[in-house]
C-alpha cells in the first residue's frame, strides 16, 4: 500500500512582501497570499487527503483552510509547532533592508541561510532540521498505523528539512532551496 505526504508552504504574508524577518511573528496573508492558497487548493483538489498538520500560526491554519475546503474526507487537523517556521530570535520584525545597512550583505546572509548559525535568541537551521526530524519520525508512524494520506502547510524553513530528508539532499542544498507559495510537493510512503 502507498501512502502519500501533501506538504506546501504558507501563501505571501505581508512581512514576506515587505522582506522583514516574520519567524513565529504572526504576520497574515495578504491578498496574493490568499490566492496562493487557493492555487495550492486547486492543484491538490483531485487527491484523497485523510489527516492534516498545521501550525498554530494564522498563515498556516489559513492557507490548510483554503486546502481543506475540497476535501470534507479529512476528519482531523493537528496543530503542531515542531514543523513552525524557524525562530529568528531579535531579527523577527527587522526588515532585511535596514539590517543589511546596519550589520552588512556578509552576516545578513549568515543568519538568513547558514546551517549552524543561529541569530541571537533564535534558531539556526540545524535546530529546526531536529524538531522537523522528530515530526517525520513521529508522522511516518502514525500514518503506518493509520493507514491516511496527509496534508502539511508549512512555513518555508520548516519544509527545507523536510525535502532534505524525503529528497536526500545535502545540507548546502537545503539551504539554498527556495520554497513556493502557490506549489506542493508529493512524497510517497510505502506501508
Amino acid at each position: 500500500m502507498k501512502l502519500k505526504i501533501y506538504i506546501f508552504r504558507h501563501g505571501q504574508t505581508f512581512y514576506n512582501k515587505n522582506k522583514i524577518f516574520t519567524g513565529w511573528k504572526d504576520s497574515k496573508l495578504t491578498e496574493k497570499g490568499y490566492e496562493n492558497a487557493n492555487t495550492i487548493a486547486k492543484k491538490l483538489k483531485g487527491k484523497k487527503i485523510d489527516l492534516a498538520f498545521c501550525s498554530h500560526l494564522s498563515r498556516s491554519k489559513e492557507t490548510l483552510k483554503a486546502v481543506l475546503k475540497y476535501h470534507p474526507e479529512c476528519k482531523k487537523t493537528i496543530v503542531d509547532d515542531r514543523m513552525i517556521e524557524r525562530n529568528y530570535g531579535d531579527l523577527q520584525g527587522q526588515s532585511h533592508a535596514a539590517f543589511k545597512k546596519k550589520y552588512g550583505e556578509e552576516l545578513f546572509n549568515k543568519y538568513h541561510r547558514a546551517y549552524d548559525f543561529p541569530p541571537p535568541n533564535g534558531e539556526s537551521t540545524k535546530i529546526v532540521e531536529k524538531r522537523v526530524d522528530a515530526f517525520i519520525k513521529d508522522l511516518l508512524k502514525l500514518m503506518k498505523k493509520e493507514k491516511v494520506n496527509v496534508a502539511i502547510s508549512a512555513h518555508g524553513n520548516s519544509m527545507r528539512p523536510f525535502r532534505k530528508y524525503f529528497e536526500h539532499l545535502t545540507i548546502d542544498e537545503m539551504t539554498k532551496i527556495e520554497n513556493p507559495w502557490d506549489d506542493y510537493f508529493e512524497y510517497e510512503i510505502d506501508v
